[in-house]
């Protein structure tokens, strides 16, 4: 059985179990306080959208679960058992995955060069790369995905933004990672790029990984999420699932919800004629 195939058979085991749990976490650097009291659940299978502004806390969200910070209050739980990660070599270790938006590639390198980077398969007593091994297991991997990549000789950098992410992507599932995380992954790529990394964060959801899914599009959460978390200056100001909410909903929280509103009602009795109305606003976005 495939490392995928393990997962899914997993998942489909224990649905409820999350594979990540956060209890009320917290960071703080110095005075500041990043995160205060933040819960989050990752299953296997469900695709976990944290969404926000800038500066609501998500890079210090991921960073925490990374490895690359450790929380200062409450508790990260990972298969059940409470864990402070020292590294991002251990939540790697432990089967947490990150592709950042910057994805870690080589543009010079090989696309087969990229897929083992850091993880090379040698033969022989002086340690020589496989390279055949390397190539067919790499070409294997991204056809397992769907990902068709004629000539994996070229540079990963003449691949697409949405080629590269979905390499990347493939990548982590492949070296066994049982949770994703994304940072971003459609924020600078056009609306057909975003349409090719989507269907990949889809389907790696369905080989049975937990994705956390970080975003500003609340469109392209809704395309995929399965689950929805908000935060706002450091907190959760939402945590929904997607049976609970709409799209227009998801849009005006994120949006900035009855801030926004508030500042609407103070604009129109300045310039009534001037200001539309919040909902009207939405709606004409959506309609486009």
């Amino acid at each position: 059985m495939t490392t995928t195939e393990s997962f899914a058979s997993e998942a489909a085991n224990s649905p409820t179990a999350p594979i990540v749990h956060l209890e009320d976490v917290g960071k703080s650097y110095g005075n500041i306080q990043a995160l205060r009291g933040v819960s989050l659940s990752v299953r296997q299978g469900e695709i976990t959208c944290v969404l926000g502004d800038n500066g609501a806390g998500k890079s210090t969200l991921i960073k925490i679960i990374a490895g690359l910070h450790d929380y200062t209050s409450g508790t990260m739980s990972v298969n059940g058992e409470e864990r402070h990660f020292a590294s991002p070599r251990e939540s790697l270790d432990s089967g947490i995955a990150t592709v950042y938006q910057d994805l870690a590639l080589a543009p010079l390198m090989s696309v087969w060069r990229n897929f083992f980077l850091g993880n090379e398969l040698t033969r022989g007593p002086f340690r020589q790369l496989d390279e055949r091994a390397m190539k067919r297991i790499a070409n294997e991997e991204l056809t397992k995905m769907g990902i068709s990549i004629p000539d994996l000789e070229q540079p990963v950098g003449k691949l697409s933004g949405g080629q590269r992410q979905c390499v990347a992507i493939a990548r982590a599932i492949h070296f066994g990672a049982k949770v994703l995380i994304l940072d971003e992954p459609t924020a600078a790529l056009g609306v057909n790029q975003s349409g090719v990394v989507l269907k990949y964060v889809v389907k790696a959801r369905d080989a049975g990984i937990g994705v956390i899914f970080i975003t500003h599009n609340p469109h392209h959460a809704y395309l995929v999420g399965n689950h929805f978390v908000v935060l706002k200056l450091g907190r959760v100001a939402l945590d929904t699932q997607r049976a609970d909410i709409t799209l227009e909903q998801l849009t005006t929280e994120m949006a900035g919800g009855s801030e926004l509103e508030a500042l609407s009602h103070e604009l129109r009795d300045l310039a009534p004629d001037a200001v539309a109305d919040v909902q009207d606003a939405i709606q004409a976005q959506e309609k486009e």
